[in-house]
């Protein structure tokens, strides 16, 4: 499997973006993961590349998580109705992703988000193939109900 790098780099900043929750520090780790994946050339196995590329940014998230406390979330809401729907969706969200593990939200975004293949996700998480499509089925049903839930409270 050949990858292109440059159509990687944009799915390795949202990926740690979304673990860090910060565009600078996000760019940076970024930036990071790809000198180190350059930088290395037993990294550059044309079979496990695009995994290399995940490791190497997941350990750099981590190492970054590490180093600082978590800030709370804002509680103030706009006062708009037009906004109400938005909201309540978007806790609802919030609440049926907060219900997943920290592996299992990794595992939705790179399949569904980043459009990471199923093989190299199962080498990542080493997993077969028909094991990791259980899984994510399941943790699919699991947001789902949890959606539904948190809409309908």
């Amino acid at each position: 499997m050949s990858i292109d790098l440059k159509d990687q780099y944009d799915k390795i900043y949202r990926y740690c973006y979304l673990r860090v929750h910060n565009h600078a520090i996000a760019e940076d780790l970024t930036q990071e993961t790809f000198l180190r994946f350059l930088e290395h050339p037993q990294y550059h196995d044309q079979t496990k590349a695009l995994q290399y590329l995940y490791t190497i940014a997941g350990n750099l998230c981590i190492d970054e998580y590490r180093k600082k406390p978590t800030e709370p979330l804002p509680e103030e809401f706009p006062e708009e109705t037009d906004y109400e729907d938005k909201w309540i969706t978007h806790i609802a969200l919030q609440h049926a992703v907060a219900s997943l593990t920290a592996q299992e939200r990794e595992m939705v975004l790179l399949r569904y988000i980043n459009e990471v293949p199923l093989s190299v996700l199962s080498q990542l998480y080493n997993m077969s193939r028909f094991a990791l499509s259980r899984k994510l089925k399941k943790i699919l049903s699991v947001l789902r109900k949890e959606f539904e839930r948190g809409e309908a409270e």
